[in-house]
């Protein structure tokens, strides 16, 4: 059956295209699977919760906006009853039934890893589209100060909260037991005669049921949601998400202004809800490992949950995350998203924030996105394990890419990580395979936290382990240093043994059990890289090309919709050439004992580089292929 929704409609209609319905709430009530719902051009405010599932891949149901129409799906509404209050500043008074049981204006932003100085709400105020800050005292709104600063615990740098720039747009709101009174600064517009919305609804696309499966949302723009904080120790609410489900398509949307996180492909609330900030009896950290047990007596499986596609997207201007998931994330792939201007507006700070960030990424494929101006850019967290992060093109981020607490086996191959700072290494178990890293390296053990780790292509708990360092591969890396960046290369791996064999001979040296494993750093595999301009290897590689004072003066510039990468490349570039690295030539991961393959459990080969082309048998190393001696600029996105 194909249903239509369109302005011009009824839902008192039939759906047809003669005789549409009026809301996609409407159609989303009525379609069943194997069912396509159609919309046409108009904004739409509502929040759109599907009550039925697909049924298979093969029997969606699909929600599409009509081909060469505009349609958005807005969580705000348009307010027109502005009053002049004095100066700049003007008030509108809202009885609280025009919020039903979600008055984002009373919610206050609030979890677990949530660092902030003041207290915010997911209310927020739109002039013509730009997203006003939220201040914290009336007074404040004809002087809203121009910035917080607070500590980075991560990086140890102080990082401000407020822009400055845009802090002059402000607002400020009272809740009493009857109405809501928002207070803005329009700074001289007059916001009876502009476009002026404010934040309604929590989501714009996800239903309130879990299981809703195998669902399909393409070609919607979808803005203005009141979503809140999303630790992976709490439910995790998006602008979008498929709510612990299986088998979603979310492609080519425009999705932006989600207060916190846009898309969510993570956990839901019974297998735990901010408990370490309600409770305040345990850490987060115990309360995240409990987690995947109360989710695996949920169902939790790959017959259940996951297997999202997320492609073709273009995500900006949000809170917290572009996409955002725990445990519901697994065995999905990720691919050809455009995803910028995440956590940089920082009215509030946390560390759960980035372009993508996932817990339990099994055998998630994150690849050829384009990910830059984000407070971290790609960050994979616990149980990073059967994941590929491939041909993303990162830069301009505060870091471009962090793993954590994690024991593979995870692939990070043909990357270009163009930012200042590149990688946070705080795991092992990982293959490091034809990258360009042009950014602060950081490799860090972590000893006081136990993770889980699982049977290969699985969810089923295999064990626990501590990050001990090591057991990494890098192979085919280009490795660009300057004299203000830390960390750039292989050198953190100092004393490290080279192999299995070596390691365990080193461990049974003296007699003993865990003290003797403490005590001899893990294998690492490392060769055949290039390192420029002060980036240092590995003291123990075979084969490598180091040039201390070669400058391969590597930027990515921006033309329109089109990026391109520029360098410059010395004649002895060609002198090194590396292998494809495959299953068959990068050694299983120790504490996981398992080797680095697909998700479907066949042999890994990374024979194709950035742009998808095919590799030699011997190939230059770095990302892209065509890389050659000499000036290059090569178009990447």
């Amino acid at each position: 059956m194909d249903y239509h929704v369109a302005k011009t409609g009824s839902d008192q209609g039939q759906g047809t295209l003669q005789d549409p319905f009026l809301t996609i709430n409407k159609a989303a009530s009525v379609a069943m699977a194997g069912d396509t719902v159609t919309v046409h051009e108009g904004v739409y405010r509502e929040w759109v919760n599907p009550k039925h599932k697909g049924l298979s891949d093969k029997r969606r149901i699909v929600y599409q906006a009509a081909v060469g129409e505009k349609v958005v799906i807005k969580g705000s509404e348009e307010i027109k009853d502005w009053q002049l209050v004095e100066g700049n500043v003007w008030k509108v008074e809202l009885s609280n039934t025009f919020f039903g049981d979600y008055n984002p204006y009373e919610k206050e932003i609030f979890g677990d890893w949530l660092v902030s100085t003041d207290v915010k709400h997911l209310g927020d105020v739109y002039l013509n589209g730009m997203s006003f800050y939220e201040v914290t005292s009336y007074d404040m709104l004809s002087n809203p100060s121009e910035k917080t600063e607070v500590l980075d615990n991560w990086t140890n740098e102080i990082v401000a909260v407020h822009n400055p720039l845009q802090t002059k747009y402000v607002w400020y709101a009272k809740v009493d037991k009857d109405t809501t009174t928002i207070y803005a600064n329009f700074q001289g517009a007059n916001p009876n005669q502009e476009l002026v919305e404010i934040n309604v609804r929590r989501s714009c696309f996800y239903p309130k049921e879990i299981g809703i499966d195998y669902i399909t949302v393409r070609g919607f723009e979808m803005a203005h949601a009141a979503t809140p904080w999303s630790p992976p120790t709490g439910d995790q609410p998006g602008l979008i998400g498929p709510n612990w489900s299986k088998g979603w398509i979310i492609e080519n949307n425009i999705i932006h202004d989600s207060k916190c996180s846009a898309i969510s492909i993570g956990k839901e609330a019974s297998t735990g809800d901010i408990y370490r900030s309600i409770r305040k009896d345990k850490p987060g950290y115990q309360y995240q490992l409990e987690s995947v047990f109360s989710a695996i007596r949920f169902g939790w499986s790959k017959e259940n949950i996951g297997s999202h596609t997320i492609r073709y997207n273009t995500i900006y201007d949000c809170g917290q995350n572009g996409i955002v998931g725990h445990l519901g994330c697994v065995f999905s792939n990720i691919h050809h998203n455009h995803i910028y201007n995440i956590a940089l507006k920082r009215e509030f700070y946390g560390h759960e924030i980035a372009g993508i960030k996932l817990h339990a990424a099994i055998d998630v494929e994150i690849h050829h996105n384009r990910i830059h101006d984000c407070s971290l850019g790609i960050w994979s967290d616990w149980q990073t394990q059967g994941t590929r992060i491939s041909k993303n093109l990162l830069y301009k981020n505060n870091r471009d890419l962090f793993v954590e607490v994690s024991h593979g086996p995870y692939i990070v191959d043909h990357n270009i990580m163009a930012s200042k700072y590149a990688l946070d290494n705080f795991a092992q178990g990982g293959a490091y395979i034809n990258n360009l890293i042009c950014g602060k390296m950081v490799h860090t053990k972590v000893l006081n936290r136990s993770t889980q780790y699982h049977l290969p292509h699985s969810t089923e708990v295999a064990g626990f382990a501590l990050v001990y360092g090591g057991d990494d591969r890098f192979y085919n890396n280009i490795f660009v240093g300057a004299t203000d960046l830390e960390g750039v290369g292989t050198y953190h791996y100092k004393n490290y043994t080279t192999s299995l064999e070596e390691y365990i001979k080193e461990v049974h040296k003296t007699p003993g059990d865990l003290d003797a494993f403490l005590k001899v750093e893990q294998p690492v595999y490392i060769n055949d890289n290039i390192y420029f301009n002060g980036a240092k290897p590995f003291e123990r590689e075979d084969n490598n090309l180091v040039d201390d004072d070669y400058n391969p003066k590597v930027s990515i510039i921006e033309d329109g919709d089109e990026v391109y990468l520029s360098c410059q490349m010395p004649d002895s570039f060609v002198n090194i050439l590396g292998d494809i690295h495959s299953t068959d030539t990068l050694a299983r991961a120790r504490i996981v004992d398992a080797e680095f393959e697909n998700p479907d459990g066949s042999k890994v080969i990374l024979d194709t580089d950035f742009l998808d082309k095919q590799k030699d048998s011997k190939c230059i190393l770095g990302p892209i292929t065509s890389l050659k001696t000499g000036e290059n600029y090569i178009r990447v996105w």
